[in-house]
């Protein structure tokens, strides 16, 4: 999941460096999302790890 907020956001600042604002907008906020939610299962999966003990 973490790839893939690192792709999106690579991709939004190649598209910002060309001058494709939509494109660079769309790619940022995928990634914003997507870096949300891996922080939830993250911290989600941790308090699990740290409850079964």
């Amino acid at each position: 999941m973490l790839h893939y907020a690192l792709v999106f956001l690579v991709i939004a600042l190649i598209a910002a460096l060309f001058g494709f604002g939509g494109i660079a907008a769309s790619a940022a906020s995928i990634a914003q999302i997507l870096f949300g939610v891996f922080l939830i299962l993250a911290i989600a999966s941790f308090l699990l790890g740290v409850l079964r003990r």
